[in-house]
């Protein structure tokens, strides 16, 4: 009887084998791309944040222009105006009470005559968007947010509010605020603490890194540009400031 030595078995068996690995290389599909991966995955929702508002998380990776449509006149004018100061990360460490924060910090100012704003300041009024460089798009988007009145201080500490219930911008002074960027209004892929992040992170370009618009809406704004105007065209005034860093091209603002 024909006994196969060991040997035999595996020249005999490695041909075998070839043939199964061919075969499943055929028959087994090929693994797919990320992109096709991300193309498959459950498109982002919009959803209600816990502090309050909306994240616009649909907006995601879209590459929009960062400064909206007006919604009205005079909404680019001098006065009032809104100025971005400062945002960043702020994490107060382990021995230190709070949680990590993104803040961004903004001053309204007027022109001659005084603003005067019910508070809390754009309470549910206010939007903040983040578009990552090089058409990125979104990197974070948030709606209804309510602006914190602060002192000069770092970080900023609320401000009372007047007994008036309203705050005074007078000419010459500035209204300082925080806003708070939520985490759950952070894209995925970023965290607070890359938001804002440059790309590449160590560059001297501007272009580089990512453009910020804060807007904040208010019905005494809308009477202020108004002035003097009939009840007739009052209306047709934007109520809202605007503030954009940094704007790609000012000839299409």
């Amino acid at each position: 009887m024909f006994r196969a030595s060991l040997r035999s078995w595996l020249v005999l068996a490695v041909p075998v084998v070839g043939v199964l690995v061919l075969t499943y290389s055929a028959t087994s599909p090929e693994p797919r791309a990320d992109g096709d991966w991300q193309a498959a995955a459950e498109p982002l929702r919009d959803g209600p944040l816990p502090s309050g508002g909306t994240a616009q998380l649909s907006t995601c990776g879209v590459d929009t222009w960062p400064r909206p449509e007006p919604r009205g006149k005079a909404e680019q004018s001098e006065d009032p105006r809104l100025a971005l100061t400062s945002w960043g990360y702020y994490d107060p460490g382990p021995k230190t009470p709070g949680e990590p924060r993104f803040t961004v910090h903004a001053a309204i100012r007027t022109g001659d005559r005084p603003l005067v704003l019910d508070a809390p300041v754009a309470a549910g009024r206010v939007t903040l968007d983040f578009y990552g460089p090089h058409g990125e798009g979104v990197r974070a988007s948030a709606r209804g947010l309510t602006a914190t009145v602060v002192d000069g201080g770092y970080p900023g500490k609320p401000v009372d509010v007047p007994a008036s219930g309203r705050f005074r911008v007078d000419p010459g002074e500035e209204l300082l605020l925080e806003v708070e960027l939520p985490a759950g209004a952070v894209c995925p892929g970023h965290s607070l603490l890359d938001v804002s992040t440059c790309s590449p992170e160590h560059t001297n370009d501007v272009a580089d890194c990512p453009m910020l618009t804060l807007t904040l809406s208010d019905p005494a704004i809308r009477a202020y540009r108004a002035g003097t105007a009939d009840d007739s065209t009052a209306r047709s005034f934007s109520d809202r400031l605007v503030a954009v860093f940094l704007e790609p091209d000012v000839s299409r603002v």
